[in-house]
């Protein structure tokens, strides 16, 4: 997706430019800074040096235990960690698709099925040790299975039946070797994309070398996960295996990395330094970024008419596109706004009343595109609930809502046809509060956007915002008899995008029955069934059934997905590959410089 420059028009705009103050920044012009006037290619590759990369707004790193935990699942917490404790198998992008064949793999080759898709062999590439000497071994990664399967439940990817469950036995065939027995046939490349993702080795012989019990062992790391100011003097997370080591990482967010020099791999670091720094907004980051004072940043959409000016300064904009979908989580099981949640035809009244073409063109200024349904938009075509506010009207009064006093409310209570539906009493207003993450204006905006189409139709939507650590701890899974199901009824974490998938979109981390992501409480018999398709076969149809069942059903609303980030990046710092999985690879960045000069 390349850049567009986009006029404001129609209500969207008016109610932009009116209310929410597009264009504040639009007279303030990026200040002189360091930044050499290097081409964005050509130039002499120097060794060293220290690069700042900006983290989204208000987003802080707070997890640092690579077994990822139920409330700390954000992205960034992963990348930083598969910098310290490298995985198997990792995504690359070929062509239009991914693949897991990458030379950054811990694995030697792809694996092996045999025994009719029922047992996989892995081999580990030789010659990768541990910081303190040891070599990375077959059974350093059966120690991330055990603990796994032994703390299963705790274990944000899991989810019923699949990893661990769907694995009989784990066999050390030798140092670099192992072998899963299945407790099935499984569509080889589904296994490869969506289950062996997740492998990683880590160190045994540090971390548990009394061989104690997995649940006791889990329960001592997570403790230490959770010491978030002893992150980077824990004897515990020294002991790595990948190319950088933590050098400070602040209670506030911002992390500064260093290359380990025990690291055994063959991309090695060629910066001294590399810096993942927290900014509370958008704006805040973009006023840094004007000085000079991040060598690979972003600019916010509503200021994209300055991208020439940061090309005349040295920094070269490109678009970090996800392979990813956007959405609101709905808590279907939210005690008060559970009811109305659960009913169709409420979910597609709100799916109708979300403008996503136009807030994509007008708010988000061409960085975004619709999303359609629980795929990445290019595998579905189709728009089952374009913006439609009279099609979203009808449907409510279809089935027994009345407008009163600007607000619908249920006049026919029951479950019949033309009544309101089961759990919704007579006279109850039609309310929906969300939670939505703070620090983006393209967030708060589209909000705003989407509010003003819902009062139109009598539809009272209220918006608090939080920030994402604190949304992405509060939209968790819960019981209707749960407190903490009590205290949201909708949340929004997509600022730079909701879910960024594997190679293969698959929903069972999303919208299966219990899933690990599946934050709303969504249980479909017939989403399960068409999940377990797509996990079994390898018939392509298997995939678009789901596609479109899902996205006829609106399990979540579909919202624009926005590029994760429109980068800005100093034109002397090369090797940056913007992988649509949002991994990161700082051991592949470097300076160049002119002629003799230094940078």
């Amino acid at each position: 997706m390349g850049l567009r420059k986009n006029r404001i028009r129609g209500p969207v705009a008016a109610l932009l430019a009116a209310v929410l103050g597009v264009g504040l920044l639009s007279g303030c012009g990026p200040k002189s800074s360091a930044v050499t006037e290097l081409g964005a290619t050509g130039g002499t590759k120097v060794e060293g040096g220290t690069a700042t990369m900006a983290l989204p707004p208000a987003a802080t790193p707070n997890w640092i235990f690579p077994i990822g935990a139920p409330g700390y699942l954000a992205t960034y917490n992963s990348s930083i960690q598969n910098l310290l404790y490298p995985l198997l198998f990792n995504p690359e992008q070929k062509g239009d698709k991914l693949s897991m064949e990458s030379p950054g793999n811990l694995a030697d080759g792809m694996p092996v099925y045999s025994d009719g898709n029922k047992e996989v062999t892995v081999k580990l590439k030789k010659g990768y040790d541990w910081s303190d000497g040891k070599p990375v071994t077959a059974s350093d990664v059966e120690f991330w299975f055990d603990l796994i399967r032994a703390n299963k439940k705790d274990w944000g990817g899991y989810s019923p039946g699949l990893l661990p469950d769907n694995v009989k036995s784990f066999d050390v065939l030798d140092a670099h070797t192992f072998r899963l027995r299945l407790d099935r046939s499984y569509n080889p490349d589904w296994f490869t994309n969506n289950t062996l993702q997740y492998f990683k080795p880590l160190p045994e012989h540090a971390w548990n070398p009394d061989h104690e019990d997995p649940k006791k062992v889990f329960a001592r790391l997570t403790a230490h996960g959770k010491q978030l100011s002893k992150f980077a003097t824990d004897p515990l997370w020294k002991t790595i295996a990948g190319p950088w080591r933590i050098e400070r990482w602040t209670t506030n967010g911002e992390v500064s990395l260093v290359p380990n020099k025990k690291y055994s791999g063959p991309d090695k670091p060629h910066l001294d330094r590399v810096v993942f720094k927290p900014f509370t907004t958008a704006d805040s980051e973009f006023n840094v970024l004007r000085a000079g004072g991040v060598d690979y940043g972003y600019i916010p959409p509503s200021v994209m008419a300055q991208s020439k000016k940061f090309k005349e300064m040295g920094y070269r904009i490109d678009p970090w596109e996800g392979w990813a979908i956007t959405y609101i989580v709905l808590n279907f099981n939210s005690p008060t706004a559970g009811p109305m949640l659960r009913q169709l035809y409420i979910r597609q009244a709100l799916q109708h009343l979300i403008d996503q073409k136009e807030i994509s063109k007008v708010v988000w200024q061409g960085s975004a595109a619709p999303t359609r349904g629980p795929v990445p938009a290019s595998l579905l075509p189709k728009d089952p609930y374009p913006f439609d506010p009279a099609a979203a009207k009808q449907l409510l009064t279809d089935h027994g809502w009345v407008m009163r006093d600007g607000v619908m409310r249920c006049a026919q209570p029951g479950e019949g046809d033309g009544q309101c539906g089961k759990g919704i009493k007579k006279g109850q207003r039609l309310k929906l509060e969300l939670l939505s993450q703070s620090g983006s204006t393209e967030t708060s905006n589209t909000m705003q956007v989407m509010k003003s189409a819902m009062s139109k139709v009598g539809i009272d939507f209220e918006i608090r915002q939080q920030p994402l650590n604190t949304v992405l701890g509060t939209t968790v899974p819960c019981k209707e008899t749960d407190a903490a199901c009590k205290s949201w009824q909708m949340g929004f974490f997509g600022s730079q995008g909701s879910w960024y998938f594997p190679p293969a979109p698959s929903g069972e981390t999303l919208f299966a029955t219990n899933a690990p992501s599946n934050m709303g409480n969504w249980s479909d018999p017939k989403t399960d069934q068409l999940v377990k398709a797509t996990e079994y076969s390898g018939d392509p149809a298997a995939m678009r059934e789901y596609a479109q069942y899902v996205a006829d059903q609106v399990p979540v609303l579909w919202t624009p997905n926005p590029a994760y980030q429109v980068s800005v990046i100093r034109n002397d710092l090369r090797g940056v590959g913007q992988n649509p999985t949002l991994s990161l690879a700082p051991q592949d960045w470097y300076f160049v410089k002119k002629g003799g000069e230094g940078k």
